[in-house]
């Protein structure tokens, strides 16, 4: 069957497989929809100063 070198590569590649699994999920839900909406807002707030500096001129 496995010799136990075997046997903890097996573990390794699915404790890395697991790993690398949840950081997708991790990135995919909460990164990149937070750099994506604070991105967004940022724009919304440059576009607002440029139309204020605009108007007060």
């Amino acid at each position: 069957m496995f010799d136990f070198d075997q046997y903890l590569g097996f573990l390794a590649f699915l404790t890395i497989l697991t790993i690398g699994f949840w950081l997708m999920i991790f990135l995919l839900t909460f990164v990149v929809p937070y750099w994506l909406f604070g991105n967004l807002i940022e724009m919304y707030k440059e576009k607002r100063e440029a139309k204020k500096a605009k108007r007060n001129e």
